[in-house]
């Protein structure tokens, strides 16, 4: 009869168990500070400062003049409205060369690179010069128009 080999193989499919190898502290350590995950770099220069030189300040668009008449106006409102470039400047609105702070009477609707000034319930007493002032870094515009209420003879 045939000698059988003997049984020393471990049956196939079960492979011996491989101690896992623990990474050292100090590799865990060198992972942690792999060069270039640090965030990105920031640039060099913010992105606005050029921005001055190559857009010229100026409105697209100026104010106009609003008529109005006394009986029709009375508790109407007034809109002045100027395009302005770049979209970055800032605007703020003068009456009669004094500045004019937002209010239930005043409303400053800036949308992008359209400006509105909204006056709310126009009286008599609305009547005057109105200016946009324009400025971004040192540079500043102005466009002004008038707010006419014409009182009835």
């Amino acid at each position: 009869s045939e000698a059988k080999p003997p049984k020393e193989e471990a049956p196939k499919g079960i492979s011996p168990v491989k101690a896992k190898k623990t990474p050292s502290p100090a590799d865990a350590e060198r992972r942690k500070l792999r060069p270039g995950s640090g965030g990105e770099k920031p640039p060099e220069e913010p992105p606005f400062t050029y921005q001055l030189k190559a857009v010229p300040l100026k409105f697209v668009k100026e104010m106009k003049d609003i008529v109005l008449k006394e009986a029709e106006s009375v508790g109407s409102s007034a809109i002045f409205e100027v395009l302005i470039s770049p979209s970055t400047a800032m605007t703020s609105w003068m009456k009669d060369g004094s500045n004019i702070r937002e209010s239930p009477k005043h409303k400053f609707i800036a949308d992008g690179k359209d400006r509105k000034l909204h006056i709310i319930d126009v009286q008599l007493s609305d009547a005057g010069e109105y200016t946009c002032v324009l400025r971004l870094g040192n540079k500043e515009k102005t466009s002004t128009a008038k707010l006419i209420v014409e009182g009835i003879p």
